[in-house]
């Protein structure tokens, strides 16, 4: 199975991707690719090219001169092709160009070329492809720290490249159409010969999906765009639910070590547990002993209260 490497946007390694047999590990039909980049150039062509035969030329309705006598060869117009403002003898004349070529052929075309860039190490794969604003600066930048040209040779020139996007991004579009040697297209808007001008074709691997969803899976260009963009955002979301989850145990771990600070605060200022246990062990150990010294003072009162009472009345 084929496969490529996966870079960021500075031009580190992050993984092997394994691509789609179907699509990229095909061997190139040459006689289809011939015939689809034949179809795909007459296809330009307009057809509207004209020209005006001596019965479209305006003038030349008089004999120029007698039929005999002159010693001049005999003529009747001056409109006549050999003459100067005369018409045109077998002119282009205005019909159409176009050839069919079956949708199969066309694919199998692609993806002749893409099994190419990838056995040639042509095609780029980066995670992600975006600009914060739009600067030419920093789209050069990201080229030049690709693996794009020849790292040997330091004065050769980069080659040319493709930028293929899932769905329009306006600061890639504006960073690059400043570039000579760089072009960006929607992945939609592939086509043989876009892929056989350019030397390397960088796309994110939202592209990719795309590419093997279209041309190996069968499905439509709709299909494609709307399962990728599904796709993209349940990453998205399942991305912002780790991330909040890494808050939630963060936010955790903070209030777990700022109750730790509160209650090493409240013991230090009161004590440990088991000395403030103590303490009140003793303290209620006091108290029942001072309330037993009270019992005892008042019932030695009473009875000296009550023999007073009885010698009082004795002495009666």
């Amino acid at each position: 199975m084929p496969s490529t490497t996966v870079y960021n946007q500075a031009g580190e390694a992050l993984e092997q991707l394994e691509l789609s047999e179907q699509v990229f590990g095909v061997t190139p039909n040459m006689a289809v690719l011939h015939q689809v980049v034949t179809a795909q150039l007459v296809n330009r062509r307009q057809g509207n090219a004209s020209t005006k035969t001596r019965g479209e030329v305006s003038g030349g309705n008089k004999k120029p001169y007698r039929q005999k006598g002159t010693g001049n060869a005999r003529q009747g117009s001056t409109r006549a092709p050999q003459f100067r403002h005369g018409g045109t003898v077998f002119g282009p004349r205005p019909h159409p160009y176009h050839q069919d070529v079956p949708k199969k052929m066309r694919r199998l075309a692609i993806r002749s070329v893409l099994s190419d860039k990838v056995a040639n190490e042509s095609l780029i794969v980066v995670d992600n492809l975006s600009l914060e604003q739009p600067r030419t600066r920093d789209m050069l930048e990201i080229l030049n720290k690709l693996p794009i040209g020849d790292d040997a040779d330091q004065d050769a020139q980069p080659g040319r490249v493709l930028m293929m996007l899932p769905q329009r991004d306006e600061n890639i579009v504006l960073s690059i159409r400043n570039v000579p040697t760089a072009k960006v297209q929607h992945v939609c808007s592939i086509n043989v010969i876009e892929l056989l001008k350019h030397d390397y074709v960088v796309m994110p691997v939202q592209t990719v999906r795309w590419l093997e969803l279209v041309f190996g899976e069968g499905l439509s260009a709709e299909e494609a765009s709307r399962k990728v963009a599904e796709e993209l955002d349940e990453k998205q979301g399942s991305v912002e639910i780790e991330m909040t989850g890494e808050e939630d145990l963060a936010e955790t771990e903070t209030v777990s070590a700022i109750d730790e600070d509160a209650l090493a605060t409240s013991t230090s200022a009161t004590g440990t547990p088991t000395e403030t246990a103590d303490a009140g062990e003793e303290d209620s150990a006091e108290t029942e002993t001072e309330a037993e010294t009270k019992t005892k003072t008042v019932s030695e009162s009473e009875s000296e209260s009550e023999i007073a009472e009885e010698g009082t009345r004795g002495d009666h």
